[in-house]
């Protein structure tokens, strides 16, 4: 036998994505590079790893033996790697956080810096909704989890990053009265909902509880971006929290509604176990936070006081 390190990798994600294609762009490789790399495994091997059946691909029982093994490898090759680091004095290792999906539009800009001075640290970013995130954490499967709302039913630290604003928007084409609209007004409006679980409906839910509102549900939809689509697309009214819209407000493709007792507002929020034992990546990287954030926030997120 004589396969490499390179060619595990490129069945690795072969397996993972059931796709040459999307492994191919995942790993930075030309289509054909990746085909012959797995073409060379293949060879070394009278048992297929993998077939097509209707231009579908799947993998054989004996090539997810292999994928297990090769899995197993490149975790100790990996692990090589980080005691290497490790014996520098340099920080390795993985940070792990849960986003929730309005968070992306945050967290990489308090990531960036960080990451790129310890080349040693992994990072797994899993962006999803609140509750996914809330169980995440709960289960401590994660080091951090980045919310806009804290949990009632766990104990937890917190770092407030910066302010979450939410405000009622509407398309280009709306016309826009020169006087905020009421509460009374928003009631009658078609709204668009995110969907059940998350964090940006959980503030507009109750916003409208709090003030005893009716309010006329649209739509429901899975993502902020599928939101401002539907949107600018003229289907109705949102409630979305600033720092996702930027790109839409500067060319002008959405636009704010001035409204009465608006923006909604709360904080973002990365938060971890109380009896969570830390982690020195995680722990180094609340020291940065704490040094940085300030820096930040002028560099990423001064715009928003232009709003």
């Amino acid at each position: 036998m004589n396969y490499t390190l390179h060619q595990l990798r490129v069945f690795s994600k072969v397996v993972q994505l059931k796709s040459i294609t999307k492994a191919a762009q995942e790993l930075h490789m030309s289509q054909p590079a990746l085909s012959i790399q797995i073409k060379n495994l293949q060879d070394q091997f009278d048992i297929p790893l993998t077939e097509v059946v209707g231009r579908k691909l799947y993998v054989t029982d004996f090539g997810m033996e292999l994928y297990k093994i090769a899995e197993r490898i490149l975790h100790e090759v990996s692990t090589i790697d980080y005691k290497t680091m490790a014996y520098k004095g340099q920080l390795t290792g993985r940070l792990i956080i849960s986003v929730v999906s309005t968070g992306k539009y945050v967290m990489p800009y308090f990531l960036n810096k960080f990451l790129k001075q310890n080349e040693g640290v992994d990072l797994l970013m899993d962006v999803t909704n609140k509750l996914n995130v809330l169980k995440c954490l709960q289960n401590n499967e994660v080091d951090f989890a980045l919310v806009s709302v804290l949990p009632h039913n766990l104990k937890v630290h917190e770092e407030i990053l910066t302010d979450n604003e939410l405000y009622l928007i509407g398309s280009r084409k709306q016309k826009i009265e020169s006087k905020p609209i009421t509460k009374n007004e928003i009631s009658k409006m078609p709204l668009i909902f995110r969907e059940e679980g998350s964090g940006t409906r959980y503030v507009m839910e109750t916003y409208f509880k709090k003030h005893n509102m009716q309010i006329r549900k649209k739509m429901e939809l899975t993502s902020n971006e599928a939101v401002k689509q539907a949107v600018i697309a003229g289907l109705g009214n949102s409630i979305m929290p600033l720092i996702g819209l930027r790109e839409g407000l500067l060319n002008g493709d959405l636009k704010i509604i001035p409204t009465v007792g608006f923006p909604i507002k709360s904080k973002w929020r990365l938060i971890w176990l109380k009896e969570k034992k830390m982690s020195p990546i995680a722990e180094s990287y609340i020291a940065y936070l704490k040094n940085n954030k300030e820096s930040i926030l002028k560099e990423h997120f001064s715009w928003m006081d232009k709003i």
